[in-house]
């Protein structure tokens, strides 16, 4: 009797292992910031037909998916671009790698009170978001579109003191990126990221007034993992369905133009891998 209750207990022991096992192996979470999961979704559907399930983490910034990915309670996640992933592991010391890269998705300046770049007024406002990289990508921005003038060796992080020439004499105002549409009342003009565009029901090439071009190297955005974990089987399988043309595809119709494929070697955004 007491050897078949041991086996008993044995038997629903591995039971239970097992299933922890099964589940902790098939299912990848995946960080990202905002709430427009289209391509994921859709990249989900393909990837659970290859028996990748994956969970869509959502996050409201764009500080928390790298450190929950470093503390390792995500598997990767894919929300930022090269420029601002480089700034912000050296900035908190965190061993993470890119992967795979997947969209542009350019930034735009909009304004509802004016229609053209042009017509923003001598001493007008704008809002430029608060963080170093994606200010110094503002700045850029704000420079193609002929308003101030950054040196030559701009480095791409912002800081108010890096405009040379501000002919307007504009008034650079620096928010929370995600509070840049909610300024739009009080400024002539704020430039939003795209993510958080589309969640304030903007389309960036339709309404914003200016916005990147598609050769933006540095914003080319990626999916990022813990440098151990770069060679996983399950993670570079989720980096190849993710760079399917038919991804590319959906992106495409989905988008219009607002978010742009940009399946790139990472050499090209200088990865080495």
């Amino acid at each position: 009797m007491r050897k078949i209750l041991s086996f008993g207990i044995l038997f629903i022991l591995l039971l239970t292992a097992v299933g922890c096992t099964k589940g902790d192996d098939a299912t990848l979470k995946i960080g990202v910031s905002g709430t427009d999961n289209r391509i994921w979704d859709y990249v989900a559907e393909k990837a659970e037909k290859e028996g990748l399930n994956i969970e869509i983490v959502s996050f409201s910034d764009y500080v928390q998916p790298n450190l929950a990915l470093a503390q390792k309670e995500l598997d990767a996640n894919a929300f930022q671009t090269i420029s601002y992933f480089n700034a912000f592991i050296k900035e908190h010391d965190l061993d993470l790698t890119p992967i795979a890269t997947t969209v542009i998705a350019p930034m735009g300046l909009y304004s509802d009170k004016y229609d053209n770049v042009e017509d923003i007024p001598e001493g007008g406002k704008i809002a430029v978001p608060n963080e170093a990289t994606n200010m110094g990508r503002a700045f850029l921005l704000l420079q193609e579109a002929g308003l101030i003038t950054l040196p030559d060796d701009f480095d791409g992080n912002g800081s108010l003191d890096k405009i040379v020439e501000n002919p307007k004499n504009l008034e650079i105002v620096p928010v929370i990126a995600g509070q840049a549409p909610r300024v739009l009342p009080d400024v002539a003009a704020s430039i939003i990221n795209n993510g958080i565009a589309v969640d304030a029901g903007f389309n960036p090439i339709e309404d914003s007034i200016f916005h990147e071009s598609e050769t933006a190297t540095p914003y080319i955005n990626i999916i990022a993992v813990r440098t151990e974990d770069k060679d996983r089987e399950d993670l570079q399988k989720l980096a190849e369905i993710y760079q399917q043309e038919d991804v590319k595809q959906f992106i495409i119709d989905e988008y219009k133009g607002s978010t742009i494929p940009t399946f790139v070697p990472l050499s090209d955004i200088g990865v080495k891998h």
